[in-house]
């Protein structure tokens, strides 16, 4: 994940926490102090995100010697530590917190998308994310998904044809909408439609829609829905869903179940640095 965007999103957090300098690092230690420090989970959780802090630490100071324990998308225990770094006592701390901000948010995105693929385990359904993610952070935060066991949706608008309720409103209506899409889109791309309504579901399929997104249904509307749509087209449910009804929109017929709350409300993980005065020293 070390691509360029990766290295700009850190050389920006480090000028954020330390363009001035760390003063409080910089009056205790010589640059001559060294000290050795490890980083381990304060819960349960698939951690995410380590060579991203190994990075953090490396780029405030080449100096400090990095080990990863562990690796993306395990699942690790309380108290296991998943990082040690060795050196420059000073450095270690000025990168302490912008190591955690990366590793904490990428490992609690982790650790959310686990509990609800766990959740669907079995039913052939597939979860993906959405494109609500921190901005900037988008291919850090589909990676950590990646890593929980879910799937990626779309990571662009460039990416596929998704019409949803303001396409629709802003053409004049559904079946004008995929005329227009299909009018213009590349030979190969599917057609995705947002049905909120059955009425939608039967103008979606009358238009060829080849994939239809089920917004905001219950549980047994997305059943009726199903038989209408009777194998015709992928369908996609979105909207409303919550870990506790995942399993209920699970069901025969449907494909993929598109939740934002995989990013948008994933609660950081519990990690923490703890350093030790370097031995012999």
């Amino acid at each position: 994940m070390l691509t360029p965007r990766t290295e700009h999103l850190i050389d920006l957090a480090l000028d954020e926490d330390a363009g001035l300098g760390d003063v409080t690092s910089r009056a205790i230690f010589a640059p001559t102090h060294r000290s050795r420090g490890f980083i381990s989970a304060g819960q349960d959780l698939v951690v995410c995100g380590l060579e991203v802090a190994a990075r953090v630490f490396t780029r405030v100071d080449p100096a400090l010697a990095v080990k990863l324990v562990a690796r993306d998308g395990q699942r690790v225990k309380t108290g296991a530590k998943v990082l040690t770094v060795t050196g420059p006592t000073g450095a270690l701390l000025t990168a302490e917190r912008t190591a955690l901000n990366f590793l904490q948010r990428l490992s609690g995105v982790a650790t959310q998308a686990r509990r609800f693929a766990d959740a669907v385990e079995g039913t052939g359904v597939r979860v993906v994310d959405t494109r609500k993610t921190t901005p900037g952070w988008r291919a850090l935060e589909k990676y950590a998904v990646r890593c929980g066991g879910c799937v990626n949706h779309r990571s662009s608008l460039g990416e596929h044809v998704l019409i949803k309720d303001n396409h629709i409103a802003a053409a004049g209506s559904l079946a004008k909408a995929v005329q227009l899409a299909r009018a213009a889109a590349p030979h190969l791309a599917k057609i995705e439609v947002e049905a909120k309504t059955l009425a939608e579901v039967r103008e979606a399929l009358r238009a060829g829609a080849e994939v239809i997104l089920l917004d905001n249904m219950t549980p047994d509307r997305v059943e009726a829905a199903l038989a209408l749509i009777g194998g015709c087209a992928v369908v996609e449910v979105s909207g409303g869903v919550r870990y506790e009804t995942l399993r209920a929109y699970a069901q025969p017929g449907v494909d993929v179940i598109s939740i934002g709350a995989l990013t948008h409300s994933a609660p950081a993980a519990d990690l923490s640095l703890t350093v030790l005065p370097q031995r012999g020293k």
